[in-house]
């Protein structure tokens, strides 16, 4: 039988154990018990492991064949206590499945900035081709007529000397176009690598079958010191918000950090700037969320700590692209769905590991 799965949720994980006390009640393989209820074994030991919530008929089934094994018939009250644990289980199912498909839609959506930014900067790149060929040309007449001078007005060259500085404005400004636009690419680039893992985990969490699946995201934490304890940083100025990012966020080996608004954020900076992700609030008084990550990215020391922008400012896309502009890596709207989040968060930590582990690689065997 696999081991439960160590990203298990509270709510799978009672439901899993439940299942696997009663299954070892039968004691016979897995396999055995998969031929006899015409389930795959495969299945089977998803069921067990937590990674995927069993129809109910599944688990009425189990319960009649550990009665019989036993001689006794389960109690109504504890087939209530399985029936709600399954419902649970199943709640939290169903919210994995919409951060799939939040996270999905945001792919694509990222994928579709990616296609339409490279295709802006092939048409950059055409013009200013087209643009300093022209110039080059206008040179080589200015450079023959100056030679010619005898056969040549001031005002030929003059007009020749204005079209090919009407066209050097032309390449300044299409160059700062192109480099803007490789920037938004490379941006739409990230943002991609960046949701393929987060769904990676989701899928990899929800028990998702097919071989489509992206690989999963390998953690390094039992590579580095137990010490080691990613710091995250939640900005928000009402107390009941915190409250519920923390209930989402909290999970072993991470440690949860707290601040009301955008000053006590940057104390916290001051304090601690090893932080594996902000999640930051937009509206708040005083200094808002836009000017606080402005902040953040202006100090060296914290300009690379990510910042992902949460807030229920709408969905305008003005506001999100304010938000990419001063440095965010993502911008999730609220009401957000937890699993998605989550799993936002957990490949920011992981990265943060590897960083760590890059730069404290673990001592060989036998050396300390």
């Amino acid at each position: 039988m696999q081991p439960l799965d160590a990203e298990l949720n509270n709510e799978c994980r009672r439901l899993a154990q439940t299942l696997r006390e009663q299954f070892d009640v039968l004691g016979i393989s897995m396999r055995r018990y998969a031929l006899r209820r015409f389930v795959n074994v495969g299945t089977l030991s998803r069921y067990l492991a937590g990674s995927r919530v069993p129809p109910w008929k599944f688990i009425e089934d189990l319960l009649t064949d550990v009665a019989a094994e036993r001689g006794v018939a389960a109690t109504p009250e504890a087939i209530d206590v399985v029936r709600r644990q399954h419902q649970d289980a199943q709640r939290t199912n169903a919210s994995m499945t919409r951060a799939l498909a939040q996270l999905q839609q945001q792919l694509a959506d990222a994928d579709r900035e990616v296609r339409r930014t490279a295709a802006h900067k092939d048409v950059l790149d055409d013009a200013l081709v087209e643009r300093n060929q022209r110039i080059a040309d206008l040179q080589v007449r200015l450079n023959i007529e100056a030679a010619a001078t005898a056969a040549v007005t001031d005002l030929d060259v003059d007009t020749l000397l204005v079209e090919r500085n009407r066209l050097a404005a032309e390449v300044a400004r299409l160059r700062a176009q192109l480099c803007e636009t490789r920037s938004r690419m490379a941006q739409a680039e990230a943002r991609c690598e960046l949701l393929e893992r987060q769904l990676s985990l989701v899928e990899v969490q929800r028990g998702r079958d097919g071989e489509d699946a992206f690989p999963a995201v390998q953690s390094v934490r039992h590579l580095l010191p137990a010490e080691v304890r990613p710091k995250v940083l939640l900005v928000d100025d009402r107390p009941t918000n915190l409250l519920a990012l923390k209930s989402v966020l909290d999970v072993p080996d991470q440690e949860l950090v707290t601040a009301s608004s955008g000053q006590d954020a940057l104390k916290e900076l001051l304090l601690h700037d090893d932080f594996a992700v902000i999640i930051l609030d937009v509206q708040m008084p005083g200094m808002d969320g836009y000017e606080t990550a402005a902040h953040i990215k202006r100090r060296a020391k914290t300009r690379n700590i990510p910042i992902i922008f949460l807030t229920a400012i709408g969905n305008d896309p003005e506001h999100s692209v304010r938000g990419y502009s001063v440095g965010a890596v993502d911008f999730i709207v609220k009401p957000f769905d937890p699993w998605a989040l989550r799993a936002k968060v957990a490949v920011f930590v992981e990265l943060y590991l590897e960083r760590r582990l890059y730069q404290d690689p673990p001592l060989p065997p036998g050396v300390s």
